[in-house]
């Protein structure tokens, strides 16, 4: 292809297409976005529960708690001018020991440092007319918590990228990049791209790609499979909207929890899996190119020796439907091993330094005419409109001040 575009942004899940949107909002440029697979959100953003987060687990003043609270409120508006279903309908925390209620309320403070107006406490007969059917000795609402289809959301921002002159092309892996002083030029299995500018919104395959363009991304992406089982059409009176567990502070997982679809039916997990594949949606998909990489990166050692009881647990639970349902019946002790069956699966990317520490924030690194989105955890898709636009001001100020015009 011999047109040369301004920006190209590589990635098509919610956060490439947010920061798309939001640059083409704001300049008239030429703008490209490559997606690997047949398809937009196809693995991170179209493989989650569909929750519109509140912005209650982060820690004040972060990137998440930030981008989260404005994200939060511009998607819901966005869904609404755009008329895509959501459902602000709001989520309970129930704690089933003592043990449990300071964690509890550590979360219900946090939640008031993050502005979340209207969250409430409820004893254990308050906790029933949420939800008749769970069960718990203390508990907290929070009103802000939504559902709505990502895919649905990501789709309409591809819409309206090229509405605005921006083009998308799918099936189109990055396979390996030249850099000719003035010009970054980007090619696939069938195509080459002239690009000034560059945004990496890779996902799954985030450090990867910052490696091809040179950039060492300081960390590495370790893929973690979500699991659910979904209650039986006729167990779903179980549930009305979501109920939560109050984490494991120890962890940095959420624990199993009950999630009604804004596309009907009841999700009922996820574990936290170790894959073997980046894009390893089921037990048996493995990669050895990943699992090498893996085992040889000092940081995978280091994080295994201090979560291996929770990874071991894990895997128990991963094979065992009785023992999923045990941790189930926690929050709705009446769900038994025959309510539920096999439901989908999601992976996460869970970045990780040499140290062994999990990456918990945004981490957004800048180099010469390019800007690397290395890691965009939860609440990513709920903030993608907030986290499009902090990273669309980054880019529309380096590409100001570092391109040439050609």
């Amino acid at each position: 292809m011999n047109k040369i575009f301004d920006i190209t942004i590589i990635g098509g899940g919610i956060v490439g297409t947010a920061v798309a949107f939001s640059i083409l909002k704001e300049k008239n440029v030429a703008l490209l976005l490559l997606e690997a697979e047949p398809s937009l959100a196809a693995h991170q953003t179209g493989n989650n529960s569909g929750v519109i987060h509140s912005g209650l687990y982060y820690k004040p003043g972060s990137l998440k708690a930030i981008n989260c609270a404005t994200g939060r409120e511009l998607l819901y508006s966005f869904c609404k001018e755009n008329n895509i279903p959501f459902d602000r309908c709001g989520k309970i925390i129930v704690a089933v020991n003592e043990e449990e209620i300071t964690a509890l309320n550590l979360l219900e403070e946090r939640g008031k440092a993050n502005g979340l107006i209207g969250i409430k406490r409820l004893s254990a007969e308050e906790i029933k007319k949420f939800e008749p059917h769970a069960t718990g000795i203390d508990g907290l609402y929070v009103p802000q918590t939504g559902i709505v289809d990502y895919i649905a959301v990501t789709n309409k921002y591809a819409e309206l990228i090229r509405n605005n002159g921006g083009e998308i092309k799918t099936n189109s892996r990055l396979s390996s990049v030249k850099n000719d002083g003035e010009k970054l030029i980007l090619l696939t299995a069938d195509e080459e791209y002239k690009t000034k500018f560059v945004v990496n919104c890779a996902g799954l395959q985030s450090d990867r790609i910052a490696k091809l363009f040179g950039v060492d991304p300081k960390l590495q992406i370790i893929p973690f499979r979500g699991e659910y089982f979904k209650l039986k059409k006729e167990k779903e009176y179980l549930v009305k909207n979501l109920i939560y567990p109050v984490p494991d502070p120890r962890f940095p997982f959420l624990g199993v929890h009950f999630t009604r679809m804004i596309n009907g039916g009841v999700e009922a997990g996820p574990n936290a899996v170790l894959a073997f594949k980046r894009e390893g949606y089921k037990k048996t998909d493995l990669s050895f190119r990943d699992v090498v990489e893996m085992k040889l990166y000092p940081g995978f050692w280091k994080m295994a020796a201090k979560y291996y009881k929770m990874g071991f647990q894990e895997f128990r639970r991963s094979f065992s439907k009785e023992l999923f349902v045990k941790s189930l019946q926690k929050l709705i002790p009446e769900i038994q091993v025959d309510d539920i069956e096999v439901g989908g699966a999601g992976v996460r990317a869970q970045a990780l330094e040499r140290d062994g520490k999990l990456v918990d924030d945004f981490r957004i690194v800048e180099a010469e005419r390019m800007v690397h989105v290395l890691n965009a955890p939860s609440p990513a898709a709920t903030a993608s409109l907030s986290i499009g636009k902090t990273i669309s001001d980054m880019v529309i100020k380096k590409f100001s001040n570092e391109v040439k015009k050609l």
